[in-house]
């Protein structure tokens, strides 16, 4: 008899969601999943939101896009037809392009409309493609159809959340949503942590806002705190994430230790039985 072959590892699965934009969702996500191929994973960022921000930020133009996310959604190709190397070692790209937006109207009728994201991911994950051992999902800036796919798929959730007072309240409704996708979609769905981004130590609304929220969710924030820097709002314009443009800014710094961060926490997750 021959002996049965082990199933490769399933990946972890991160969305980074917020719905409010401006707050550094896909500039974490880039310099994120960057920062965790760096220190040896095997990661693969999906680009969900139809601006393609995440994957421009990675230097994949529009040009170079050939089968996308959009096209893996409406079932023209599967996930490992769309996924392209990057410039980066380790870091896989899905890329997005401008026909994801018609993605939400294409869907309201089709069957498993919420699961189409997950469905791909775990035809992916099945066949141990590329040896990958995290999913990082880039989502739009909105609760949409998009968005809930994203959260179907998903082992858990990354907010970042910049340090303003109008977050709080977006803070507030993508917890709900996220109660919600595990009650109704996704039971196995939990909140890997809030990442506070644009932080400015100089600013007291700034410290107000972290303490308003590392005193309601205490350790599901990140120690970790993303600073205010020219230096990754400048990475996207060269087409590169912040860490290659620019190591040892405190920026980059700071994605580095998130890294580490997220990396902990997913290993004192209890094991499966």
């Amino acid at each position: 008899m021959p002996e049965a072959t082990a199933s490769p590892p399933q990946p972890r699965i991160l969305a980074v969601a917020n719905q409010k934009g401006g707050v550094g969702k896909t500039t974490t996500a880039i310099n994120l999943a960057t920062a965790l191929a760096a220190v040896g994973e095997r990661v693969l960022l999906v680009d969900l939101d139809p601006q393609g921000n995440a994957s421009t930020g990675l230097g994949v133009s529009a040009a170079d896009r050939g089968v996308t996310t959009y096209d893996v959604l409406t079932d023209e190709y599967r996930l490992e037809a769309a996924v392209i190397e990057t410039d980066i070692p380790g870091l896989l790209l899905a890329p997005a392009g401008v026909d994801l937006a018609g993605a939400e109207i294409e869907l309201i009728e089709a069957d498993r409309r919420h699961y189409r994201l997950a469905d791909a991911l775990a035809d992916y994950g099945e066949k141990g493609r590329d040896g990958v051992t995290y999913v990082l999902i880039d989502c739009p800036p909105s609760l949409s159809l998009l968005t809930l796919n994203a959260l179907a798929a998903a082992d858990a959730v990354i907010i970042p959340l910049q340090c303003e007072f109008f977050a709080l309240e977006g803070l507030s409704q993508i917890l709900r949503t996220i109660d919600t996708v595990r009650e109704r979609i996704n039971g196995r769905l939990e909140l890997q942590g809030v990442v506070l981004t644009m932080h400015d130590r100089r600013n007291n609304l700034t410290n107000q806002v972290e303490d308003d929220v590392r005193a309601h969710l205490k350790d599901k924030v990140y120690r970790t705190v993303i600073p205010r820097n020219v230096r990754i709002s400048e990475a996207p314009s060269h087409g590169k994430p912040a860490l290659l443009y620019d190591l040892k800014c405190p920026g980059s710094q700071a994605y580095i230790q998130l890294a580490s961060e997220v990396i902990q926490r997913e290993r004192a997750r209890p094991k499966a039985a």
